[in-house]
């Protein structure tokens, strides 16, 4: 499937980094401060919404009284550290981006993130050379599900959608570079196990790791 494309654009949490484990304590930790359990559906829900649109949902369905700005402040400084020192790549990514790296195939990442977070955690990892183009969700009208990112991407490397890559991990994501008209393989995720079968059956091909493709034809 890599051979007759000119790009792979990246989700980041899930896929190329393990750091969707600390969204979910971070929501738990977030609203038991304020006396509100987690809602079972909450993961699924919130599912590749931008950082912003995250930030309302939280404030429409909890009641809240801070604004958006102060609730997206408060998720950065629990999340910061995390990003800068303790979040590892995903087995198999290094190799795998060095190897597309050395067939010049152009990358990108769309990312629903908030900005700092992913420049951090991309920094430690000195990722930075591999990427011509990252995104955010906020970036764009809408985030996944809806193609917008990834779309916003393809035209920074100046690559039409039906010539793209993407790598996914969770359902939202895999949909929204579908609707994109883009190739997508979904990477297996311990946070998205519980719907592995749905997203089985919208990927192109469904992997373990990265380890399973390292070698680039």
């Amino acid at each position: 499937m890599i051979k007759d494309i000119e790009a792979v654009i990246f989700d980041l949490d899930g896929t190329l980094v393990d750091s969707m484990w600390i969204w979910k304590q971070i929501d738990i930790d977030y609203l038991e401060k304020r006396g509100i359990p987690l809602p079972e559906d909450l993961q699924k829900t919130i599912e590749g919404m931008s950082f912003t649109e995250t930030a309302k949902y939280f404030k429409d369905r909890f009641q809240l009284s801070e604004n958006l700005e102060d609730i997206k402040k408060e998720w950065m400084e629990m999340a910061e550290d995390f990003y800068a020192n303790q979040i590892p790549l995903k087995n198999g990514a290094w190799t795998f981006l060095s190897s597309l790296q050395q067939k010049n195939i152009k990358m990108g990442i769309g990312t629903s993130n908030a900005k700092d977070l992913a420049q951090a955690v991309i920094g430690k990892h000195n990722l930075l050379p591999f990427f011509h183009s990252i995104r955010t969700s906020c970036e764009v009208e809408k985030g996944k599900p809806h193609p917008d990112i990834f779309l916003k991407v393809a035209e920074d490397l100046k690559v039409k959608p039906e010539a793209c890559l993407v790598f996914e991990d969770t359902y939202a994501g895999v949909l929204a570079a579908k609707r994109a008209g883009m190739r997508v393989i979904a990477i297996a995720d311990a946070t998205s196990l519980a719907y592995a079968e749905e997203i089985r059956s919208l990927a192109d091909q469904y992997i373990e790791s990265f380890e399973e493709i390292v070698q680039v034809g």
